[in-house]
């Protein structure tokens, strides 16, 4: 396949984790069965027709379209993004559930547009980094252009509420300013002005200080905030060395609340057991340590910059996910990279393979040169 030119490694990588994510999902929905009002078709062909299958289109059209041609589209995409972002705050498009306002209503399906935004921060703030990486050192074209470019879509994901999802920007974000030789002034500058923007939500969103309080003594509220975190230890706890078996997790039926979601990997953990998980955290590992080798040996600094943002994009979000399951962090809500159930997030984390398949490819040509 032509499509294993860009790096054949990081493809078969994410290749493991669409298929067998996939049946994870399928094996997790299958607990929904013992719910009431759970509709297991819609949310199959959700995740199916939202997100795989458009998903691995989009990935095949950004892993062949021309570098140059690419970066044009990077600014149009990036304000598409942020004003598909804001239209979630108009009554009657914006869909507003448990307290947020994050999704849009498309036909009989919702769409989130923070997972678009996050691709376009990232390549909109590589571009960018790539153009004036020389004069960070001015804080005119330093912190004022990480300001314009982040501090837009990051306001707006705290309108929204959105917090875990402009944690993980943040980070990758301030990861990408220092690989491009800011100077430490400015990390500094970037510190303060996150833990008072932290303060400022924790004291003006009460379930974020609930999930703290939860995470620190999560016996305390076993039934009600620290449930599901209880749940979700038992099931992995359940799963021993090696697992009940794929399919048989007992934990997805009636008892883990968002089996599909945000809590998959405690399913995984108990059908595959320890063994299992230190295999699906090897893999993300594995890709993480692919994807910014092929960032380190880009044609070009944006493919670099580029390259380096959606690894850690997705990895982050895998990271968190995961200890939030093990009670290493915080509940986030974060959604298991390509296996979670989340179509717009699944079609988003193909496209960033597509971008990060594009850069590698342009990597092989210039070394045959």
């Amino acid at each position: 396949m032509r499509i294993l030119a860009g790096d054949r490694l990081f493809f078969f990588i994410v290749l493991i984790l669409v298929v067998g994510g996939a049946a994870m999902f399928l094996s997790a929905a299958l607990g929904l069965l013992a719910r009431q009002n759970a509709d297991l078709g819609h949310l199959a062909i959700t995740q199916l027709v939202l997100g795989l299958i458009p998903g691995l289109i989009a990935l095949v059209i950004i892993r062949f379209t021309p570098q140059k041609l690419f970066m044009r589209g990077i600014l149009p995409f990036y304000i598409f993004a942020v004003l598909a972002t804001i239209l979630v705050f108009i009554p009657h498009v914006g869909v507003h559930t448990n307290g947020a306002t994050r999704w849009l209503q498309v036909g009989p399906v919702t769409v989130q547009p923070a997972e678009f935004l996050k691709i376009a921060v990232v390549l909109m703030f590589a571009s960018y980094l790539a153009k004036m990486r020389s004069k960070l050192s001015d804080m005119r074209y330093g912190l004022l252009g990480f300001g314009v470019i982040v501090g837009i879509p990051a306001a707006l994901l705290v309108m929204q509420p959105n917090t875990s999802t402009l944690l993980v920007l943040g980070a990758t974000t301030a990861a990408m300013y220092f690989i491009a030789g800011a100077p430490w002034r400015d990390f500094a500058v970037l510190l303060v002005v996150a833990l008072v923007g932290l303060g400022i939500i924790i004291a003006a969103r009460p379930y974020v200080l609930q999930r703290i309080q939860t995470f620190v003594h999560p016996a305390d509220n076993s039934l009600t905030s620290g449930y599901q975190i209880q749940q979700s230890l038992i099931a992995v706890g359940s799963g021993g060395l090696l697992g009940r078996g794929f399919g048989q997790s007992v934990q997805k039926f009636n008892y883990l609340p968002a089996a599909v979601d945000d809590a998959i990997f405690a399913v995984y953990a108990e059908e595959f057991g320890f063994v299992g998980a230190v295999f699906l955290v090897l893999l993300f590992l594995a890709f993480a340590a692919r994807g910014l080798m092929i960032a380190a040996e880009a044609s070009n600094a944006f493919g670099t910059f580029a390259a380096t943002g959606l690894t850690l994009i997705i990895t982050i979000s895998a990271f968190l996910n995961i200890g939030a399951m093990l009670s290493i962090f915080p509940l986030t809500g974060l959604p298991l990279p390509f296996i979670s159930h989340g179509g717009t997030a699944l079609l988003a984390a193909l496209a960033s393979i597509g971008v990060i398949l594009n850069i590698a490819a342009n990597r092989a040509k210039k070394r045959t040169r």
